[in-house]
């Protein structure tokens, strides 16, 4: 049985010391920052990063280069038989083509998944993936079940400003500005390819009631049924801890039996929606 190992991108969420309890490997994504160059997880950490962003810093996402990829393989591939790696979303980067491209060079000993999820939902790929390791699946196996769930999953997010879209060129500066006229609190999705517009709240409330239903019906509609045993669910924040505890308080009354983590949104994503965020997601259960 081939020594099958795991590694991500910090697009996944999972920190350092996280990724050393799970036995798996991380590739640290940069961002550039006023024309400097930094790593999530190395010399960025999520207080950084807000800081930087309420000063008004220039701040954008970039690819992980091949050197990094290649050696961090390369350094695995010494005492593992082969790697399954799982990159963000190839709908959200080019990150994952570009894997897949550098793995072609191994092989066969790289099996690069393309799987559509970015974030909490990528973190659960990448504990599946382990899982999966665990019970003697090659890695060529493992792309293969996760690629074949890709899309059962689902994400809702509310901002609390349109001020990053904006920034970012994914709204118009008149949306933008009416949108902060009315007071709206835009809930977009992810649903596997890319971030997309879902609805508009005028409170925080009625925001939080949109995600809650439809995320029971994505669940009911085609993921199984709103049931523990079918579902992973998880609560997800950007800087805002305090309204993160009531937001997880508030699941787990509308969620009664599951177990919700809260963990904070990927910086990846918090680069184009900004701080004050609040989202739900939910993945099936892989069924061997």
């Amino acid at each position: 049985m081939p020594k099958v190992a795991v590694i991500t991108d910090s697009n996944s969420g999972i920190t350092n010391e996280e990724a050393e309890k799970l036995g798996i490997y991380m590739v640290p994504m940069p961002f550039m920052i006023d024309g400097g160059t930094f790593f999530e997880g190395v010399n960025l950490t999520q207080d950084v990063f807000f800081d930087k962003q309420a000063g008004g810093s220039d701040i954008s996402t970039s690819q992980p280069s091949p050197e990094t990829v290649m050696g961090i393989w390369d350094n695995v591939l010494r005492t593992y038989d082969q790697i399954v790696y799982i990159p963000m979303s190839s709908g959200l980067s080019g990150s994952c083509q570009s894997a897949k491209m550098l793995a072609s060079d191994y092989e066969g000993k790289v099996e690069v998944v393309n799987n559509q999820r970015i974030s909490v939902t990528q973190k659960q790929s990448v504990l599946d993936a382990v899982m999966l390791v665990q019970k003697g699946k090659t890695a060529m196996q493992i792309r293969e079940i996760l690629e074949k769930n890709k899309m059962e999953s689902s994400i809702y997010i509310m901002l609390d400003t349109l001020y990053y879209l904006k920034k970012g060129g994914r709204i118009t500066p008149a949306a933008a500005a009416l949108g902060t006229l009315l007071r709206l609190k835009p809930v977009l999705t992810i649903q596997g390819d890319k971030l997309d517009a879902f609805s508009k709240a005028r409170t925080v409330g009625h925001g939080k009631t949109i995600m809650k239903n439809a995320m029971k019906a994505d669940m009911e509609g085609r993921l199984g049924g709103c049931n523990p045993k079918n579902i992973h669910l998880y609560g997800a924040y950007s800087h805002n801890p305090v309204e993160a505890e009531a937001w997880h308080k508030e699941l787990e009354e509308a969620f009664p039996g599951f177990d919700i983590e809260m963990d904070p949104l990927s910086l990846s994503v918090c680069c184009h929606v900004g701080p004050g965020i609040l989202a739900v997601a939910c993945s099936r259960r892989i069924k061997l």
